[in-house]
């Protein structure tokens, strides 16, 4: 992030003092691009081998190393500065031109009919054409930005429209474009390699390595808006809070390492709450409990878990308060229900459903009206359930499954007891759950995270698109209009981009709910 001069101190020894440390950073920067672009090219190196010989390896192991260089590379881009426009080195190949069977859209932008300079006439000398491929719903296009070069006919001083900002500085995707494989790699599971095998059918030439690049500049140029996400979570009354597993990379041992991908949850609709949904995700490369505390460190209010210990560290701050979920607690004896082993755990599944019948009658209600009714009908059945399993504790095995359900269940319902008396919590942490479902459905289709960094670009990506999903807004449509203004667009106003601020286009359906 650049500093603007009002915040550079006046003392000349200060000054230095930033300048060695800029220096100190920059070349530890440089050191781990080197050792990451080393690493590519050695996995580059591997899967060639491999390529060459089929017979020796598998297609899931191709895959893979498809899918390790995917990761690395939209790690290196994402941080590589988005102001650091250098020049291209002159021995850099040249850009193919856009394939001439897509469909041209012009539009011209208009410098003026007077001079700026003297006033004089201007007259046409010349114009500058920049091709942008663009992809609207179903096909690509190309935008042809034609920009005419004036001359004043009194002064003979040129003059051009400027090109306007785009997502990425001198390259050639337009916001369409990025949306599009943005929400196709991280919404509906597609690796980049395959989306680049896809294009190649219709004589699109876009590498792995191009969609990766632009993967990791369009994260990093999200991520401010991902963060005012986490921030609208953060000030709920409640929150939902859950992880789940994802592989990563190890780098040096050619084999992976579990990290995981945490979710937040504020849903307040079923209470009839005035704030938007929305979810963050964070990554982290272990389960520690300092990670939840870390992600909520100035939040206060209701945090709805599964029985995972390690959000323990989070409730000991003070004005944090646990929820516990009764899903957890069913699934349990569910499972020992479903086959017909337990006549104990079938009836407490159908104790469990009572509570459950009397939430789809409070759901939607005011939060007074909620806790009226949870008061007056809820209460009785919480109570002789939880009476009910003591007293079957006594009578079974200490060692049986049945006793570890029952064990867990008494654990549980005094850290959910709570949720009778306010109206805005919830009995269950579904919410958190369906957070990360799209995630476990992606793990078959991308195995693993590439690196560290591929894993916080997944939580920006997963931020953003189930937040819009939970606003019934069209992920792409949104990241479109997004991105075709965010890169001018003043930091200080961000949230007027938040997706339940989109409008769509005339003509245009949000998602279903």
């Amino acid at each position: 992030m650049s500093l603007a001069t009002s915040d550079l101190p006046d003392d000349v020894d200060a000054l230095k003092a930033m300048l060695l440390s800029a220096r100190e950073e920059i070349s530890r920067k440089d050191q781990e691009l080197a050792h990451r672009d080393l690493m590519i090219e050695k996995l580059r190196v591997r899967l060639d081998k491999q390529l060459r010989d089929r017979f020796g390896s598998s297609a899931e192991g191709i895959e893979q190393l498809q899918l390790m260089l995917e990761d690395l590379e939209i790690t290196r881009s994402a941080e590589t500065p988005l102001a650091d426009v250098r020049p291209e080195p002159k021995d850099k190949p040249h850009r193919k031109p856009l394939p001439d069977h897509l469909p041209r859209r012009d539009q011209t932008l208009d410098p003026g009919k007077a001079c700026n300079a003297c006033g004089g006439r201007l007259r046409q000398v010349g114009e500058d054409v920049t091709e942008e491929l663009e992809y609207v719903p179903g096909r690509f296009v190309v935008n042809r930005i034609i920009r005419p070069r004036m001359a004043c006919a009194c002064c003979e001083a040129f003059q051009q429209a400027p090109l306007p900002s785009r997502p990425i500085e001198r390259g050639r995707p337009g916001p369409g474009l990025l949306a599009h494989v943005l929400v196709s790699k991280y919404a509906d599971h597609l690796p980049l390699y395959r989306q680049s095998q896809i294009y190649a059918r219709e004589g699109i030439d876009l590498e792995r390595s191009t969609l990766a690049d632009w993967m990791g500049k369009t994260a990093a140029l999200l991520a401010p808006l991902a963060e005012a996400i986490a921030t609208h979570v953060r000030v709920g009354d409640a929150i939902h809070a859950d992880d789940t597993p994802v592989d990563v990379l190890s780098p040096g041992r050619g084999k992976t390492v579990t990290g995981r991908l945490w979710t937040y949850v504020r849903d307040e609709r079923p209470w009839g709450g005035a704030a938007p949904p929305a979810a963050f995700y964070r990554f982290s490369m272990d389960r520690k409990g300092a990670r939840p505390a870390e992600h909520l460190a100035a939040y206060r209010g209701f945090v709805h878990v599964d029985g995972y210990a390690g959000f323990g560290e989070l409730f000991q701050a003070d004005g944090i308060q646990e929820v516990a979920c009764l899903a957890h607690v069913r699934r349990k004896f569910f499972d020992l229900a479903k086959d017909g082993r337990s006549t104990t755990a079938a009836e407490a599944v159908a104790r469990i459903a009572q509570l459950y019948a009397i939430e789809d009658e409070a759901r939607g209600q005011p939060p007074d009206r909620r806790a009226a009714i949870r008061q007056a009908k809820a209460r009785p059945v919480f109570d002789d359930l939880a009476a009910w399993l003591r007293v079957q504790l006594q009578k079974i095995s200490a060692k049986s499954d049945l006793a570890r359900a029952i064990r867990y269940a008494l654990a549980r319902l005094p850290r959910l007891e709570v949720y009778l008396s306010n109206g805005r919590l919830e009995i269950d942490n579904n919410a958190a759950e369906r957070s990360i479902r799209g995630l476990a459905i992606g793990r078959k289709n991308w195995l693993f995270a590439g690196s560290e960094g591929g894993g916080q670009t997944a939580a920006v990506a997963y931020t953003l698109i189930e937040t819009a999903k939970l606003n019934t807004v069209d992920p792409q449509a949104w990241l479109t209009d997004v991105l075709g203004r965010i890169a001018e667009h003043p930091i200080n106003r961000i949230d007027e981009l938040l997706p339940w601020r989109f409008a769509p286009p005339a003509g245009s359906a949000s998602l279903a709910a």
